[in-house]
């Protein structure tokens, strides 16, 4: 699906809007937004943004829109595209420089001055630079969501997306790092070169099983928190939906069978965290056995696809492949997430018909409930890593704040940010991972 926006031209009468608006129902189009661009005693301008399914219908639209008595199409484009005109990102200063004195204290002479205090004591770093609330996103583009190996370069617009959100929810400076290497290595090294840069290190888009040891080596080369967000962010967000979808279904989780279909990133990483947060049985479905061993030594039992829908409560599943589950396979009373995106394992409309208690797709879990939060908490306790105490908290406080049969909380609303935050600074410091000295106060 596309949403494409048309600049058209429309005679300012009674009744003209609603021909534009004919044409694009006759192409099948759903229409959003209609702007008012501009206003005439003789035709007005207005900017009309449609859902359409491909290029080839947005192009059926404008052609019919045009055929319409004096109305024309002055251009159309995909909105998206529009969007990342000249990229979504800069680099601002925190305030201008005006004056002689003022150009002395940014720098030279005084500059001089906080470098000596830093030297002497490396933790005001955190207080007199932005490292303590900035975060470097790392990505060589080998497992772009819904695209795969597309390469560094063009996975920026998914790293700047990133940025975005951390700016916005949770005022943390993110810069993407673009690696052209596939091999753990090369890509370790050059993290670990840069990484006294940042206040912590945000992997993105790395294929499996490569980034499980991306993460691990990372962690312990380093003292800033360091987060695979394809894995753990992940979790979060997929564990907090669960924790809802079960309240609805009057199933307990800790006490329930959970399935999890998909071992890759995601998969594992909320598998993983399920058995972190109590849950008692957790049954995994993969067909590459390579992936057994880890899920293995974290507890979870590997088992047949037919088994774990057979025998679990809750499914959730990461496959990659739509359609995989079939109405008949749900056994009624299940909790279903079906997560792969842009189409999910079995429509929720459909596993529901089938008897599930509760089903939802990857529309409703999205990571950018999750990271700004996690991280923000993590930069203002200073903390020198991201433990399970921290995702548990993250997960619960996105959980409460779910309302009216919502699975998440809107990912806009900035209170759901502020209490994830909240929730990971306080794990952190009673989880004793906090370090006061590197704590930010700026966030």
């Amino acid at each position: 699906m596309l949403d494409c926006t048309y600049r058209v031209q429309i005679p300012h009468h009674a009744g003209q809007l609603a021909r534009v608006a004919q044409a694009i129902a006759d192409g099948e189009g759903i229409i959003g937004d209609v702007v008012t661009v501009s206003l005439g005693r003789e035709c007005s301008v207005r900017d009309i943004t449609v859902e359409a399914r491909d290029n080839d219908q947005a192009e059926h639209i404008a052609e019919l829109i045009e055929a319409l008595d004096g109305v024309g199409v002055l251009w159309h484009q995909d909105r998206a595209l529009l969007r990342h005109m000249g990229g979504k990102l800069r680099i601002d200063a925190c305030w201008p420089v005006r004056t002689v004195q003022e150009m002395r204290d940014v720098y030279t002479p005084g500059v001089a001055r906080v470098c000596t205090a830093i030297a002497e004591q490396p933790e005001l770093a955190a207080r007199y630079t932005m490292i303590s609330r900035s975060v470097a996103i790392c990505t060589n583009g080998t497992r772009v969501l819904g695209l795969g190996n597309i390469g560094p370069v063009a996975s920026m617009p998914v790293m700047e997306g990133k940025a975005v959100f951390y700016d916005q929810f949770a005022g943390i400076s993110a810069m993407p790092v673009l690696i052209d290497a596939a091999d753990v290595d090369t890509f370790v090294d050059t993290v670990v070169r840069i990484a006294p840069t940042f206040g912590g290190i945000h992997l993105e888009d790395i294929s499996a099983p490569e980034c499980f040891e991306i993460e691990r080596r990372l962690i312990k080369a380093l003292p800033q928190p360091v987060m695979h967000d394809d894995v753990h962010g992940t979790a979060v967000v997929s564990l907090a939906a669960l924790m809802v979808a079960c309240r609805y279904a009057g199933i307990e989780l800790q006490a329930a069978t959970v399935g999890q279909l998909g071992l890759g990133a995601a998969g594992y990483g909320i598998a993983a965290l399920m058995v972190d947060g109590g849950v008692k049985r957790v049954l995994a479905f993969d067909p590459l056995e390579a992936s057994h061993a880890r899920a293995r030594a974290h507890g979870i039992e590997i088992s047949s696809m037919e088994r774990v829908l057979a025998e679990a409560d809750v499914v959730v599943a990461t496959t990659g492949r739509s359609g995989l589950i079939q109405p008949a396979m749900i056994r009624p009373g299940q909790v279903i997430l079906a997560l792969t995106n842009p189409n999910p394992e079995i429509e929720p409309e459909l596993a529901e018909a089938a008897g599930a208690a509760f089903a939802a797709d990857g529309r409703s879990v999205n990571n950018v409930i999750g990271y700004p939060g996690i991280f923000r908490g993590a930069l203002q306790a200073g903390a020198a890593g991201i433990n399970v105490e921290m995702k548990l908290a993250a997960a619960q406080a996105i959980a409460g704040l779910a309302r009216d049969r919502e699975l998440v909380p809107n990912a806009l609303d900035q209170s759901v940010h502020d209490a994830v935050a909240n929730a990971v600074r306080e794990a952190a410091i009673s989880s004793g991972i906090a370090r006061p000295e590197h704590a930010t106060t700026d966030l």
